[in-house]
């Protein structure tokens, strides 16, 4: 096989074998603990601009097939690293390998690596750039190359994954034997803001009863609130919050307007907009086995997280109550307004990949349209 080389930008580097298409992509390193889910995962829009590490060491062995993608139009991953690329793929729904997937988007991966080296290595360091390559396997010309790059906070990756136009949704969670949503009487009008929204969530949101338009990142505020929509979600999204400048505004115009939920991104943008601030965690969360504590109510729920950011919530200065803590880290996981229906989230309720402990808050945002009203 070709080999690749994964750089990072502190200057160590690993060699192994080149899978997906022969090239060359620079992206923010982070590490995945999910077992599960890879697909799910690669095509999820919230890693734009990062190169994933799975922890666990046998990816691939189920292939890849059309009813579990997070977004449209392929991978969205700058990179994908692996301990073991499985040769073969076994599943009755899978319809291609992981290998082939990757070629056809034209993303590269590395496998062969020692990825456990890897992730002791991120956790103690924290994230960095870096820069995956099968076609140049010099390691002082990939060195010089990532480290001219400017940055996951240098860029605004929302505009890269956000729909090009406003459209309707309505296909319900899979199950078996077929995707069916259970039918409601009465499907209360959301409008959802894509900064780089996952299909999951869409899911989630029609199986709760609502009838979901989907629209642009940079869709004015003004024009949402002529919808008249019952409630408005803020989805996850790539990158660092504070380059999404439009989101911020939008938020803040629709704050007192309408009934809120935000998600991953989406609740920082809320956080954002409240005038608080933000800040970056060492190595972020990415994996689905975070245990977060309601506070509310003292339950524990496993998450699926996907972050490098959080929302300090004593810089909201009494604006919100801290509802959610991650027992990982002690981090802020979730919030709600002190006056206004608005509730936001850090972790992501509607997994994909996954447990289902935090489903539940999709049915609490209908809830909180309906007492509004």
């Amino acid at each position: 096989m070709d080999k690749a080389i994964l750089m990072l930008s502190d200057g160590l580097f690993f060699t192994g074998e080149a899978f997906g298409a022969p090239a060359e992509r620079i992206g923010e390193v982070v590490f995945n603990t999910s077992i599960t889910g890879y697909q799910e995962i690669l095509t999820d829009p919230s890693y734009k601009g990062q190169i994933v590490v799975m922890t666990y060491p046998e990816i691939g062995n189920y292939g890849i097939n059309p009813e579990d993608m997070e977004s449209g139009d392929g991978p969205k991953v700058e990179g994908f690293v692996v301990k073991e690329l499985s040769g073969i793929f076994s599943n009755w729904r899978a319809k291609e390998h992981l290998d082939e997937f990757l070629k056809k988007y034209d993303i590269p991966g590395i496998s062969g690596i020692d990825t456990r080296a890897l992730t002791r290595y991120l956790r103690t360091k924290g994230c960095q750039m870096g820069i995956i390559s099968s076609t140049d396997l010099d390691p002082q010309s990939l060195l010089k190359k990532v480290r001219s790059h400017p940055g996951i906070s240098a860029i605004d990756f929302v505009r890269r994954v956000t729909s090009t136009q406003k459209y309707k949704w309505n296909e319900g969670c899979w199950k078996w034997p077929c995707p069916s949503a259970e039918q409601v009487e009465q499907r209360l009008k959301v409008v959802v803001y894509d900064f780089g929204v996952k299909f999951n969530i869409l899911r989630n949101l029609y199986e709760a009863g609502f009838e979901l338009t989907v629209v642009n990142a940079m869709t004015p505020a003004e024009e949402v609130l002529e919808m008249n929509p019952d409630g408005i979600l803020l989805s996850n999204g790539p990158g660092d919050p504070q380059t999404v400048t439009y989101g911020i505004e939008n938020a803040k115009k629709l704050i007192g307007k309408k009934p809120i939920f935000g998600i991953c991104l989406g609740h920082q943008i809320l956080g954002l907009a409240m005038g608080g601030r933000t800040y970056k965690l060492r190595f972020g969360h990415h994996g689905g086995n975070h245990p977060v504590k309601d506070l509310k109510t003292g339950r524990v729920e496993i998450t699926a997280q996907n972050h490098n950011y959080c929302v300090d919530i004593n810089s909201l200065k009494g604006q919100v109550r801290l509802t959610h803590q991650n027992l990982f880290d002690g981090s802020e996981e979730g919030m709600e307004h002190v006056e206004y229906p608005i509730f936001s989230v850090q972790h992501h309720p509607e997994a994909g990949p996954g447990p289902n402990d935090s489903t539940h808050l999709f049915r609490r945002f209908r809830e909180m349209i309906e007492r509004s009203q």
